[in-house]
């Protein structure tokens, strides 16, 4: 039988699943480290052979398609405070609504952030039912391998968000049906890992450390499926 706490737990899980498709599974689009982002910096994203996952390459298919003069001016308006008017995000976005017009840059900002802060967690907890929900296989696997390693090592980590300073887009792109926004991210986190004693084994339970990270989110826009995925990741500056 389910005692009081296992049904506590199980109302919560369901309340953030359901809170995140609300804010990010939508088609107005969200929401978004393969290896541990709560260790140094230096080795936030490396794992089993040193592996990040890459951001995608750019090539001559991922050209915004062109729209008329005035939808270009009233995007540029209204997106103003987003991105650039006129930069290759501006057009990416603009190329994205072509062909999803209920997609909304502003409402995507929200839901990045939300999930931002959810797989942040999700991975320090090692909950990989979540992370599965919001993350491309390869992403997964990344992260997967890492918990995999800490648990390995009697390993837990813990973490806590002070703040989200930065959630901004800088970049965007529609290559065919496969839509891509690029985010960056800058938090403050307090992060630490302990052994299966209870010592710090890295980070600091009372410092609070800057992180900046570059974070990819996809979608195929001719999918019933309105989710984003993180797909790709890297340190950022």
């Amino acid at each position: 039988m389910f005692d009081i706490y296992t049904i506590i737990f199980l109302a919560l899980a369901v309340f953030i699943f359901l809170r995140l498709r609300s804010v990010l599974g939508q088609r107005t689009g969200r929401e978004r480290p393969p290896y541990d982002p709560f260790s140094a910096r230096d080795t936030v994203r490396n794992g089993p052979g040193d592996k990040v996952v890459a951001l995608p390459p750019r090539g001559a298919d991922a050209v915004a398609k062109p729209t008329e003069q005035a939808d270009l001016a009233e995007s540029a308006e209204q997106w103003k405070d987003i991105v650039p008017p006129g930069s290759s995000a501006a057009a990416g976005l603009r190329a994205i609504v072509s062909q999803d017009p209920s997609f909304d840059p502003q409402h995507f900002l929200t839901g990045a952030r939300a999930a931002y802060e959810m797989i942040v967690t999700a991975f320090a907890d090692g909950d990989r039912r979540a992370l599965k929900n919001l993350l491309s296989k390869e992403v997964f696997d990344g992260f997967d391998a890492a918990i995999y390693d800490r648990e390995n090592q009697g390993h837990r980590a813990e973490t806590r968000f002070v703040s989200i300073d930065t959630c901004e887009i800088i970049g965007a792109e529609l290559r065919g049906k496969n839509a891509q926004v690029t985010l960056r991210f800058v938090s403050q986190l307090i992060s630490v890992t302990r052994d299966r004693l209870g010592n710090v084994v890295e980070g600091n339970p009372d410092k609070v450390t800057e992180v900046t990270d570059v974070w990819t989110f996809a979608r195929d826009v001719s999918s019933r499926d309105p989710n984003w995925k993180l797909v790709a990741t890297e340190a950022g500056q």
